[in-house]
């Protein structure tokens, strides 16, 4: 599993931003929790040919998070 953390700064629209933050705090999640699912599922989904590490696919090989 990941042991540290890096920042990874955006810039967006601050409206998009503010409708984001919202929908967020309506599922009960924090944005960095999107993120950072959004991130996985992408590498996951856009990886090619590459070999991922088993932390990055345990319980779910393809990537599908369904």
């Amino acid at each position: 599993m990941e042991s540290r953390t890096a920042r990874l700064t955006i810039l967006i629209d601050p409206e998009k931003k503010r409708l984001f933050e919202e929908i967020c705090v309506e599922q009960d999640l924090t944005p960095s929790q999107v993120v950072r699912k959004l991130v996985h599922q992408y590498t996951v989904t856009n990886a090619g040919g590459r070999e991922l590490p088993e932390w990055l696919t345990a319980g779910n090989p393809r990537g599908d998070d369904k």
